[in-house]
């Protein structure tokens, strides 16, 4: 009769042998990930700023978003007509600069190209802008601002400008100067967040 195998010693046993197929082990359990050569790096869990920075940060987003709605509705008061989508001014102002491709417009405004192909269209239809021939490729066309389009985008912006004028000439000299005194950080800050890539901390 023959001799029944020796079962081995768990003590004895790495944990691996043990284990039954497919279940990871360590290090392999505790991240959930394969290692070893050609596993994934992983990813670092993104750094949350401090509490001061967010409240910051907070203060600010709540003063530019009720500042802009304020601007936005009470435009209308002086100016009834004043009714065209921000997205399309956006588009206007980036456009009087030079013509660009639908493509090129799409990457400036970080916006999906046929998103910006139905605002165009819209512009199109509103004789604020024109298909131009690209003299670089025949093939395709850049979008101009038409004569009508600048004289909108010039009204627009003059309106906006009395506005705020209006609503600075209500407030103390020492509030319009703070203000004022705000514009060239308020601008680095635009900047900073058009080029996130690119931000420096302060020394």
């Amino acid at each position: 009769m023959p001799s029944s195998p020796p079962v081995p010693d768990p003590a004895a046993v790495p944990a691996e042998a043990l284990a039954a197929p497919g279940t990871p082990t360590a290090p392999e359990a505790r991240t959930g990930a394969p290692v070893g050569p050609g596993a994934p790096a992983e990813l670092p869990a993104p750094v949350e700023p401090p509490a001061p920075a967010i409240e910051r940060a907070r203060r600010l987003t709540d003063v530019v978003t009720r500042l802009r709605r304020a601007l936005r509705s009470s435009i209308r008061t002086d100016y009834p007509w004043e009714s065209l989508p921000m997205a399309q001014v956006e588009l206007l102002q980036t456009l009087a600069a030079a013509p660009l491709r639908v493509g090129e417009l799409a990457a400036r405004q970080r916006l999906a190209p046929n998103t910006v192909s139905g605002l165009v269209g819209k512009l199109l239809d509103a004789g604020f802008v024109d298909r131009q021939a690209d003299p670089g490729d025949r093939r395709t066309a850049r979008i101009a601002l038409t004569p009508a389009g600048l004289r909108q985008l010039d009204d627009w912006q003059h309106a906006h400008e009395r506005r705020i004028a209006t609503a600075l000439g209500t407030l103390t000299a020492a509030d319009r100067e703070a203000v004022m005194q705000a514009l060239p950080a308020l601008d680095r800050l635009a900047r900073a967040l058009a080029s996130p890539d690119q931000q420096h901390r302060p020394e």
